[in-house]
């Protein structure tokens, strides 16, 4: 499929701006009709999904695929549908009494054009999954994926188009070019998933057009082990969430903290869960590749500026970089400090390293100095640390006792904070992000507020009085 010429992309907008002129309110069956052909794209074209990312990774284990985004994208379909018809009605606002008879509700309204740009990690899942929010609410959609996924964000395209009216749903595919034009248009809304220096350039082109941004970026996410933590749980729970898509997952687990004295102990039960979980590597079809060359490098460079360091490196479990050159064995690191670039930098890579800290309050400090992350993770059963961890920490979202599963909670809010984003969505939040609740006041042919309006004097005088003595 031809790349998109980003000229072609002013007219593509104009286009689903008109159609949106058209129908400014798709009613229920409207909407439903469009997630109606999502479900379908996502149930039936699931196979041929998960291998073009395959194709794209050279090496993404399926069922992480099919678990972590066919999956997702079909809950979240089935939960837009079960609730929409609550979140499009009119809500009730309660109206101060020195206003009644006059009543207050919300309308909520489609905000018209919306621009999705997603990234490779989950191109399927962070691709539709916005997009079944922004279509929920009623919205025209234009969705743009990572040209590092060029295999899936083709047959995306055509797979789009052949169940939506370019006008609907759009797929844009190009490279980097085609991306800075898509970002730099004058959407509606725009719905941003990838780095936080990607993300900082794109709410720059959109502040341009005064255009809304969501950002959902990353950071160096934290899992505190508390000595109350059963450790080898908490060793097979981290390793699971670190390790699903090769630590390629803006939510993984970025290091790990450990009471003091108890590395040895924790990177020998990590090391038995990560062998448990992946005997082998190189051609272990459950274990995902690096998605690049590119990006290989860089994690590899990561480990060698920590050694280079002082830290110690131990691999659980061996890789044959000659069977597959863009595997990476999982790497813990102990021993690490603040000058390494791994403690600098976000991993986004099966590499763990991990610090120990002596009392909470060292642990909360080390959170709390850094950017605020994305996620964060706490092991143990002291209700006490716990609550200390979760009130005097910032964090996009949380899970306890685990790691990553607060993503998959449709009821709740998934997104960032400080340098790790900006909005959110899943269910209803997704359906709040992208639509306007106007506020709407009904004035009765009766009204005492006529008693404010000029000439002024004393009866306004003596009306404002008695209103000050109500507030």
């Amino acid at each position: 499929m031809a790349q998109h010429d980003p000229s072609g992309l002013v007219a593509r907008l104009a286009a689903q701006r008109a159609a949106y002129s058209q129908e400014r309110w798709p009613t229920l069956a409207v909407r439903r009709d469009r997630l109606k052909r999502l479900r379908a794209l996502t149930r039936e074209h699931g196979t041929a999904i998960a291998a073009s990312i395959d194709a794209d990774f050279g090496g993404r284990s399926a069922h992480e695929t099919r678990l972590a985004e066919l999956f997702l994208v079909a809950a979240a379909i089935s939960h837009a549908e079960s609730h929409l018809r609550r979140w499009t009605r009119p809500r009730r606002v309660a109206t101060a009494a020195r206003f009644w008879p006059a009543r207050n509700r919300l309308l909520p309204q489609p905000l018209g054009v919306v621009g999705i740009v997603a990234p490779w990690n989950y191109p399927f899942q962070l691709s539709i999954g916005p997009a079944v929010a922004a279509i929920a609410a009623g919205n025209r959609v234009m969705l743009k994926p990572s040209e590092l996924t060029p295999h899936f964000s083709e047959l995306l395209a055509r797979l789009v188009a052949g169940l939506f009216d370019p006008d609907e749903l759009h797929v844009v595919t190009g490279g980097v070019e085609v991306g800075r034009a898509f970002v730099a248009l004058p959407f509606d809304h725009l719905f941003f998933t990838g780095s936080t220096a990607v993300g900082r350039q794109v709410a720059m082109a959109a502040a341009a057009n005064l255009t809304p941004v969501t950002l959902e970026l990353g950071g160096k996410s934290p899992a505190i082990l508390d000595p109350s933590a059963d450790m080898t749980q908490a060793a097979r729970r981290i390793a699971f969430g670190k390790l699903l898509n090769a630590g390629q997952t803006c939510i993984a687990p970025d290091y790990l903290m450990v009471p003091r004295g108890s590395t040895a102990k924790m990177s020998s039960d990590l090391g038995d869960a990560i062998r448990s979980l992946y005997p082998t590597i190189s051609d272990n079809p459950d274990y995902s590749a690096i998605i690049s060359d590119g990006h290989r490098d860089r994690l590899a460079a990561l480990v060698q500026d920590a050694c280079d360091k002082g830290a110690a490196v131990v691999e659980p479990v061996r890789v044959d970089l000659a069977t597959n050159a863009r595997k990476m064995a999982p790497t813990l690191l102990l021993g690490v400090n603040a000058s390494m670039r791994v403690m600098q930098e976000e991993i986004f890579g099966p590499i763990l390293p991990i610090i120990e800290y002596d009392g909470l309050d060292e642990a909360i400090a080390h959170v709390t100095a850094g950017e605020r992350p994305l996620a964060l993770y706490w092991f143990g059963t002291d209700a006490r640390s716990r609550e200390r961890v979760l009130r005097e920490t910032h964090a996009g979202g949380v899970t306890v006792n685990d790691c990553l599963w607060h993503l998959a909670q449709e009821d709740q809010p998934f997104g960032g904070i400080g340098a790790s984003g900006t909005g959110s969505y899943h269910g209803e939040w997704g359906f709040r992000t992208f639509s306007h609740f106007k506020p709407i006041l009904h004035q009765p042919a009766v009204a005492g507020t006529r008693f404010f309006q000029p000439p002024y004097g004393k009866t306004f005088d003596a009306m404002l009085g008695a209103l000050q003595k109500l507030i």
